[in-house]
Formats: C-alpha cells, structure tokens, sequence
C-alpha cells in the first residue's frame, strides 16, 4: 500500500495546479475544444441559476433585453481588447453576415422562451429541457452539414432525449 509521501493526494494536486501557469494555448486542439465546452456548460449552469433568483416579479422578456445588453457591452469590449473591430468586420462575407444573423435571429428566440419557461416552471427541469438542444443538433447537423450520425454520437443523444423525457415525467 502506498503511503500519502508515494502517492498525490487530491489536495496536494489542486494545489500544484493553482500554483501551475495555466496556459490553454498548450492544450492541443481537441483538449482546447473540451475546455472551452466544460466552461460553457458551467457558465450556462450558472446562466440558469441566476437567471431564476433574477426573474423574480419581472417580466420575463424585459430580463432578457437586460441581459442582452450587458452581454452586447461584454463581447464588444472583449473584440475592442483584441484589436481592431474595423478590420475583422470587413473581413466578413455576405454568407458570414446570413448566417449570423440567422443565429442571433435563434438565439434571440431562445432566450426570450428560455427565461419565460425559467419564470414558469423549476430551474433544474428547464435547463434539462433547454439541453434537448443537443438532440436538435445532431439532427439538423446531419442534415445541413453532413456530419456523420456515428453509434456514439446517437447512443449519447439518445441518453439525453430519455433523461430529458424522466425529468418531464409526472
């Protein structure tokens, strides 16, 4: 049996990962696309949570408009740090612009019926539901994009569409 000096314990490793330098441009590109995803299924988590303490004795649609905005003033923040916005924008082609625009048609509409099935029902239900967005995915994306519907891929949406039809479950 190993003793606590032959074998890291979980505290002495988060320890020397808080004092590592972490660097994401290290990772390669899938463990950067992991890291990415992990954090925005915590932000999105966090996302529903707040949003639930938030929309209390509000209307619905005006939280979201609250939240856009803030949103709105972050990203361009954030492209302003980056450099210059000009330059990036006119890099932009016609079917950069339908497309992303189509998006944030999607997005809008999300969001506006998220935080009213936020405001209706419990959080924890809601974001199981919001998550059936993932079975949506997969379907579309074989559909438009021609990404393959590997055994994995539909064994993993499957278990989402009945975890999702459980937690519905009266």
């Amino acid at each position: 049996m190993k003793g606590p000096s032959q074998k890291q314990t979980a505290s002495s490793f988060f320890d020397s990962q808080a004092n590592s330098n972490f660097d994401i441009t290290k990772l390669n590109h899938m463990q950067q696309w992991i890291f990415y995803a992990l954090a925005s299924a915590l932000f999105a988590a966090l996302t529903a949570i707040f949003a639930k303490l938030g929309l209390k004795d509000i209307n619905s649609d005006l939280a979201t408009a609250i939240r856009t905005a803030i949103i709105l003033v972050i990203t361009w923040a954030i492209v302003l740090f980056k450099g210059n916005p000009g330059v990036m924008i006119s890099s932009l082609n016609r079917n950069n612009w339908l497309f992303l625009v189509l998006s944030a048609v999607a997005t809008g509409l999300s969001w506006l019926f998220y935080y009213r099935a936020l405001q209706l029902g419990k959080a924890g239900e809601v974001a199981v539901i919001d998550k059936g967005s993932l079975v949506f995915t997969i379907l579309l994306a074989f559909v438009f994009l021609k990404e393959p519907l590997t055994p994995r891929l539909l064994l993993g949406g499957g278990l989402v569409a009945a975890g999702m039809l459980i937690s519905i479950w009266k």
